[in-house]
C-alpha cells in the first residue's frame, strides 16, 4: 500500500555532526544500529535512529556507514553509507565586542547591535551570543549565517508590538497575510518563487525566547481595534472562527519564521514563548531540528514545530512543553491552499517526548495535501489529541501515506473538526486514508491541562470518523500490534463512522497503568 524511500542524512559544524536515518520497515523494537566511521576506524552501537559524532577535525571528509543489527547471532545488514564533510573553522563575531557592544543585562534593547552583527556574518564567520540576557526586537537572518548561543545565553524577544514592525508577508492558519515580524525572520514569502534563504545554522546550549502571551495579547488588542468594523460586519459568520479574537490574533508573529528557506539546521537550544507558533516554515525544504526543548505554556496557539507546504524535513530528540500542538503538519487552507496546491511531504518526527499539550497533528490546514509522513519512537501519553489527523469538510486536499510506529499516545484520531472553518469551501471533502499504525500503546484517555488544570478524561483509543459523502470515507487504514488500555465503563475502545477497508491485526486490551 505504501512505498517509502529510505532516508540517511546528516548535519555538521566544524567539529561535530548529527547522523540520522529512517526506522527500517522491517525493524523491531529490539533492533540496534552500528555506526561505523571507517575514516577513523571507530564504531558506535546505538538503539536510536540517530547518533552524534564529536571531536571531528574541521574541513575533513568522513566515510560513515550504518548497519542494522536484528539479532546478536545474525550478521549486521548495511542500511546505507554517506560522506560527512565538516565545515571550516569560522571567525567568531561576539555581539558584545566592538563595534556591536550588545549588553546582556535583560534591560538594554540590543536590536540594532545584534542585527549589525548578523549583517556582518558571512560564510567564514558565526555570530556568538555569550552568557547573559540580550533583549531584542525582530531580527533578519540571511543565507549562510551561523548563530551560536552559549550556555547561559538568552536571546529574549521584547513584549512590545512596535519592536516587530513593519509587518511582513507570512502565512497563518492557511492564509497568506501581512503579519508582525517574528523574533528571527528567514527568507521572503513567495509561493511562486524558489528558495531565497539557504544554509543557516542556529545552535548552542542557550535559549531563544519570545514575548509570549503578553506580546500576543497586545498584538490582538491592536488588531481588534483596527478591524472592529470588519469583524462586526461578519455577523453570524463569526461562528466559523474558533473564537471572537481569532481574526485579530492571526497577525501575531512566530519565534522563528522560515519562508522559502532551504537547508536550515536548528540544534541543541531551548526555544519557546513565541506570541503564537514557535518554529514555522512555509514553502521550505530540508529543515532539521534536533536536541531542542520547546516551551509555550500559557500561550494560545503555542505550537512547537509546524511544517507548512514544506518538504524533506526532520525533527528528532526534542522535548515539548507546548500549550497547543507539539507538531502540526500543514499545507494551507481552503480556498487558498487548494489553489496554491503545494503539499507537505517527506516529513520525519522521531525519538521525541510530548510532556503535555495537544500532541502530534496533521491539519487542520491541509488543503494542499500531506503525504509521506513517518512518526516513530515517541512518548506522548499525557496529551490532549494524541496522534490526530484533522480537517474540516470544506478543506479539500488529502492526507495519505502516513506511517506511525513504536509510540505511546493518549489516542489516535482521524476526523473532522468544527473550528477554524472560515473561507470558501472546496467542491469536495478531503480524502483521508492509506495510513498504518503499528506497535503502539494507547491510553484511551487524554490529559486536559487548560487553565492550569490536570484532569484526565476517558475517550476511545481509536476514533475514525470520515465524511458523510460517498467516496470520501476514511479508507485503507491498518492497525497492527496495538495495545489499548482497558476502557472505563461506557467508553468504546474503538469508534468508527464512514470508514472503508479498516484492518486490525493483533489488537490487545491490557490493564490500565
Amino acid at each position: 500500500m505504501m512505498n517509502f524511500d529510505f532516508m540517511l542524512d546528516y548535519r555538521a559544524t566544524d567539529t561535530f555532526a548529527e547522523i540520522f536515518w529512517d526506522l527500517p520497515l522491517d525493524a523491531t523494537p529490539k533492533c540496534q544500529y552500528i555506526v561505523e566511521n571507517s575514516t577513523t576506524n571507530n564504531k558506535q552501537v546505538v538503539s536510536k535512529t540517530h547518533v552524534s559524532l564529536d571531536n571531528l577535525v574541521p574541513d575533513t571528509e568522513y566515510d560513515i556507514s550504518v548497519y542494522l543489527v536484528e539479532d546478536i547471532d545474525k550478521e549486521p545488514s548495511l542500511l546505507g553509507s554517506l560522506k560527512v564533510h565538516t565545515h571550516r573553522t569560522k571567525n567568531k563575531i561576539d555581539i558584545t565586542d566592538s563595534p556591536y557592544n550588545a549588553v546582556g543585562d535583560g534591560k538594554t534593547l540590543n536590536t540594532t547591535a545584534i542585527q549589525d552583527a548578523l549583517n556582518a556574518c558571512d560564510e567564514d564567520s558565526f555570530v556568538y551570543i555569550p552568557s547573559g540576557t540580550f533583549l531584542t526586537g525582530a531580527l533578519n537572518v540571511h543565507s549562510n549565517t551561523e548563530i551560536y548561543v552559549e550556555e547561559g545565553g538568552l536571546l529574549q524577544g521584547t513584549d512590545s508590538p512596535s519592536d516587530y514592525l513593519p509587518k511582513i508577508k507570512s502565512r497563518f492558519e492557511g492564509h497568506e497575510m501581512e503579519c508582525y515580524r517574528s523574533l528571527l525572520n528567514l527568507g521572503t514569502l513567495d509561493h511562486d518563487a524558489d528558495y531565497n534563504c539557504k544554509n543557516v545554522i542556529i545552535h548552542g546550549k542557550g535559549a531563544i525566547m519570545g514575548g509570549g502571551s503578553t506580546l500576543a495579547k497586545s498584538i490582538a488588542k491592536i488588531e481588534q481595534e483596527r478591524l472592529k468594523d470588519y469583524i462586526a460586519s461578519l455577523g453570524d459568520k463569526i461562528k466559523e472562527y474558533e473564537k471572537p479574537e481569532t481574526i485579530a490574533s492571526r497577525f501575531r508573529g512566530r519565534l522563528i519564521n522560515m519562508s522559502n528557506c532551504q537547508n536550515i539546521w536548528i540544534h541543541g537550544l531551548t526555544l519557546g514563548f513565541a506570541p503564537s507558533w514557535n518554529l514555522h516554515f512555509i514553502y521550505s525544504d530540508s529543515i532539521v531540528t534536533d536536541h531542542c526543548t520547546i516551551k509555550s505554556q500559557g500561550v494560545w496557539n503555542g505550537d512547537g514545530w509546524d511544517p507548512d507546504s514544506s518538504t524533506n524535513s526532520t525533527l528528532f530528540a526534542c522535548d515539548f512543553y507546548t500549550e497547543d500542538d507539539s507538531v502540526a503538519i500543514k499545507s494551507g487552507k481552503n480556498p487558498e491552499g487548494n489553489v496554491i496546491n503545494r503539499p507537505t511531504k517527506h516529513i520525519r518526527v522521531f525519538d521525541s517526548i510530548c510532556h503535555f499539550g495537544h500532541g502530534l497533528c496533521i491539519g487542520s490546514e491541509m488543503s494542499g495535501g500531506v503525504e509521506d509522513v513517518r512518526l516513530w519512537d515517541c512518548e506522548m501519553g499525557p496529551t490532549w489529541s494524541g496522534i490526530e489527523i484533522k480537517a474540516t469538510k470544506k478543506r479539500g486536499g488529502y492526507v495519505k501515506n502516513i506511517l506511525v510506529r513504536d509510540i505511546t499516545a493518549s489516542h489516535i484520531q482521524m476526523h473532522s473538526v468544527g473550528y477554524n472553518d472560515d473561507g470558501e469551501g472546496s467542491k469536495v471533502p478531503p480524502v483521508l486514508g492509506d495510513c498504518r499504525f503499528e506497535r503502539m500503546h494507547l491510553l484511551g484517555r487524554y490529559l486536559d491541562n487548560n487553565a492550569g488544570k490536570d484532569e484526565w478524561h476517558d475517550c476511545p483509543s481509536i476514533l475514525l470518523c470520515g465524511f458523510d459523502v460517498p467516496g470520501y470515507e476514511i479508507k485503507n487504514i491498518e492497525f497492527k500490534d496495538i495495545e489499548m488500555e482497558n476502557p472505563e465503563n461506557g467508553t468504546d475502545s474503538i469508534h468508527m463512522e464512514f470508514c472503508e477497508n479498516i484492518s486490525f491485526n493483533n489488537i490487545k486490551s491490557v490493564p490500565r497503568k
